[in-house]
């Protein structure tokens, strides 16, 4: 309920007085008689005629302040809204290769892309995301969905070994690709992240960043790893052993795919830069919402104006023929 014009409300101030004049009138009624004792008084029954004596007087004042509020112009309305969304189609390409088990990263370069992701993941409600691994091979881990319970589920899941060990960057992004073309969406973004040099499968990165270019898609590449010497665990005969490797691989690969794409190159270093790196792609790549909203007024004050013409009539009646005259 609204009020179209609400500075009229200020008339409800009139009450004031008038209950003051009525209070006033009230007292000065009063009769007054010295006895001994009233106990015996209150035994003698009233009437309901001395029981309404005062009604009218309630009455008026509903009636005006109903009258009041009339004037203001009440009003009740439906509104609504529609949202268009244009969403975004995206999938993460994740290197998994046995580098990405390196603890330069908390707990490790491979976890750590998880957790992160997920986060960029529950971040973007409104856009389908995809999952790609790959190593020596890759694979859909998932197709394009909204439903992005399942999709972290499936993210929570990855592990060092579901496929053979090595680095496809160009295979993962091809796959990448292939997932996006029959996308209708009007931006389609791939996630490529990797720690390694491209040394398994048939497409060159550069190649696979080609095709994406011609699909129109963008590439956001992420290198992963810290720079110097960093400790990977490599399971032995003797169980789990930790190897020193030097954590270096070839960037420009990536900084090319990202530039003919129209994507950007990131390097992460450590947890904080990669989530930062998510959140810079985040800021960039946003869902476009429309939003229209409408409202639809309803004049009420006819409803407040009958109601105090009918406690008008009523305080009339009372007082001029009801209680006409009290015995």
């Amino acid at each position: 309920m609204t009020f179209h014009n609400p500075e009229y409300l200020f008339g409800l101030l009139v009450l004031i007085p008038m209950v003051y004049w009525f209070l006033k009138e009230l007292h000065r009624s009063d009769a007054s008689l010295q006895i001994s004792s009233h106990r015996s008084l209150r035994s003698f029954p009233r009437s309901m005629k001395v029981k309404l004596l005062n009604v009218p007087y309630y009455l008026r004042f509903l009636s005006v302040a109903l009258l009041i509020i009339a004037i203001a112009r009440p009003q009740s309305s439906d509104s609504w809204r529609t949202e268009n969304t244009e969403g975004i189609d995206i999938m993460i390409a994740l290197d998994i290769s046995g580098s990405m088990l390196a603890e330069d990263f908390r707990p490790n370069r491979l976890e750590a892309s998880k957790s992160v992701a997920n986060e960029f993941i529950l971040s973007r409600p409104n856009d389908n995301i995809g999952l790609v691994l790959f190593a020596a091979k890759s694979f859909t881990q998932c197709p394009l969905t909204t439903d992005h319970t399942v999709l972290i589920n499936l993210f929570n899941s990855i592990n060092y070994g579901m496929i053979e060990d090595g680095t496809a960057i160009g295979l993962g992004l091809a796959n990448s690709v292939a997932r996006l073309k029959e996308s209708k969406a009007k931006s389609k973004v791939v996630i490529l992240l990797t720690d390694g040099d491209n040394n398994r499968g048939d497409i060159a990165p550069v190649s696979a960043g080609e095709l994406a270019k011609a699909m129109g898609i963008r590439v956001y590449t992420i290198g992963v790893g810290s720079h110097g010497m960093v400790n990977i665990p490599i399971q032995t005969p003797l169980g789990m052993q930790y190897q020193q490797i030097e954590s270096a691989f070839d960037e420009r690969p990536l900084k090319e795919i990202a530039e003919m794409t129209g994507g950007q190159y990131f390097r992460a270093t450590n947890n904080e830069k990669l989530r930062s790196i998510y959140a810079e792609i985040d800021q960039m790549e946003k869902t476009k919402i429309n939003v229209r909203e409408y409202s639809k007024k309803y004049e009420e004050y006819f409803l407040f104006a009958l109601a105090a013409l009918v406690l008008l009539i009523a305080e009339v009646l009372m007082r001029n023929v009801y209680l006409r005259k009290i015995p």
